[in-house]
């Protein structure tokens, strides 16, 4: 991570909380993108695969329960700041 500029953690050590909501969408981003079916080549191919998923499904159709299992963008219409 320190190798490519990635800070591993936000919070103070000992934090059990830190890193569960990135780690929970790690967990959906991995089962749902990156199966085990798909062997992407190249990484521009991932970058896409990535970036497609999160724009095109993750905010726009997949429910999220902390959201009352609307989208991301069904939530924000409803509640706009």
């Amino acid at each position: 991570m320190r190798k490519n500029y990635i800070e591993p953690s936000m919070s103070n050590a000992g934090n059990i909380y830190d890193n569960a909501i990135m780690e929970s969408f790690n967990k959906s981003l991995k089962t749902e993108v990156m199966d085990g079916s798909k062997i992407f080549v190249t990484r521009e191919e991932t970058k896409k695969a990535v970036f497609e998923h999160i724009q095109l499904f993750y905010n726009r159709k997949r429910r999220h329960s902390s959201f009352g299992y609307l989208s991301p963008l069904e939530y924000e219409k409803l509640n706009p700041e």
